[in-house]
């Protein structure tokens, strides 16, 4: 009889994990969104020239990549959203600008690097969440 209250409860909880999930990714699932006009579009020409001053996070991604299709919406609001405090948020095509992305050592994508005037100080690799992302600036920002 507890049984029913147990699987019951273990249903609520795993709905609430799901709903929380794609809340974080509901944007990537808007087949219209545009990228921001914020958002910078490196390669390996100009990599240097944007990540050597301040601090800028690229996101290393690829066309194929469907991690990346899903990371790409969420990049694209922390560009509207973090432009204004100097921060610039750019995005780097791997398969297009393999040089960068050889010298970094990026062997999986999504890879997202924080960088402070030319050095990398944080990386992550795999699906991230804005809310991770925007603590990551925060801390970056603040040292």
């Amino acid at each position: 009889m507890y049984w029913f209250i147990g699987i019951g409860l273990l249903l609520v909880v795993l709905g609430v994990f799901i709903y929380r999930r794609y809340k974080m990714f509901a944007p990537a699932f808007d087949k219209d969104a545009k990228d921001s006009e914020k958002l910078i579009k490196l390669t390996d020409k100009n990599f240097k020239a944007y990540t050597k001053q301040g601090i800028s996070l690229v996101d290393f991604w690829a066309e194929w990549c469907q991690p990346c299709k899903l990371q790409g919406p969420v990049v694209s609001q922390l560009a509207d959203e973090l432009s204004a405090n100097g921060v610039k948020i750019c995005k780097l095509d791997v398969e297009k600008n393999q040089k960068i992305s050889h010298e970094l050592g990026i062997k999986s994508i999504p890879t997202i690097i924080i960088f402070k005037n030319g050095k990398p100080i944080e990386q992550f690799v795999g699906l991230k969440g804005k809310s991770f992302l925007m603590k990551a600036m925060k801390k970056a920002i603040g040292n």
